[in-house]
């Protein structure tokens, strides 16, 4: 039995501009996360409900339910549900979705399939379409982002983050050792180039660039050594920090436009 709503598996920041989509075009969204989200664009991240219990992006407010019946109570208000079930077992498992999107960006399958919704697709790299996927969409920047694939894969990863005004890894924050994360600075503070950002540790992490700061891990958390701690975009503008980009746009009206041609509702072009 479906039940009439779309699953989105994870609630960063691709994930969370397809879903403000998808809710302005009249969808019911739940999006699933896990116990301790480690999105760095926060605030633009439903996930942050899962630490916050709301948040509000573009003017939709996401909020954390602590089981389907409250997501579907939050949804019928035209909110979006964020639960906490990384095996799908409060959702994915007990209540089929019209729609099914991984969004989880991990770059590889890890078990989603054809049989999981009449619907299912998945944001790029590490799903091949009409094998594991309906669809998939490429998130790759360039001519192609946003493109549904119905027939083959996306782009596959490079590693380099998108150039901004020239800069690519520069833009990167990482932890330098497996410790706590603790911040020393919030995301849209203005930082120069070789300032302390956070700490894991006794290790800090410094910005390597000059900008504002665009995403960073939540306060306290346990990570890894090289893992993503944040990002600085190369401009001091704090607005940058705020919105929904371009990219996560372009992405969800792909991903709109694969629902609406699988469905039946709109042709190929």
């Amino acid at each position: 039995m479906n039940f009439d709503y779309v699953l989105i598996k994870g609630a960063g920041d691709l994930a969370s501009g397809v879903a403000c989509v998808f809710r302005e075009a009249g969808y019911r969204v739940v999006m699933s996360e896990i116990e301790q989200p480690t999105c760095v664009r926060r605030m633009v991240s439903f996930a942050e409900a899962v630490y916050e219990g709301e948040i509000c992006i573009e003017g939709v407010w996401g909020r954390l339910a602590d089981s389907f019946d409250k997501a579907m109570q939050i949804v019928d208000r035209g909110e979006i549900a964020v639960i906490v079930d990384p095996r799908g077992e409060k959702t994915l498992q007990k209540y089929r979705p019209s729609v099914f999107i991984d969004a989880a960006m991990i770059k590889k399958n890890m078990g989603t399939s054809l049989n999981d919704s009449d619907v299912v697709i998945a944001l790029g790299p590490g799903f091949e379409a009409g094998s594991d996927v309906h669809a998939v969409i490429e998130t790759k920047r360039g001519p192609a982002l946003g493109q549904p694939i119905y027939k083959g894969m996306a782009t596959p990863d490079t590693g380099i983050p998108g150039n901004k005004l020239g800069y690519t890894r520069e833009r990167l924050l990482r932890a330098p050792a497996d410790g706590r994360f603790d911040t020393k600075l919030k995301i849209g503070d203005i930082v120069k180039k070789g300032q302390v950002v956070a700490m894991v540790g006794s290790h800090p992490v410094r910005a390597q660039i000059a900008g504002v700061i665009r995403g960073l891990l939540k306060d306290g958390l346990m990570v890894n050594q090289g893992i993503k701690a944040g990002d600085i975009h190369p401009e001091e503008k704090p607005q940058v920090c705020f919105s929904v980009t371009d990219k996560a746009w372009t992405i969800g009206r792909g991903a709109l436009e694969a629902v609406r041609v699988l469905s039946g509702t709109q042709a190929y072009n």
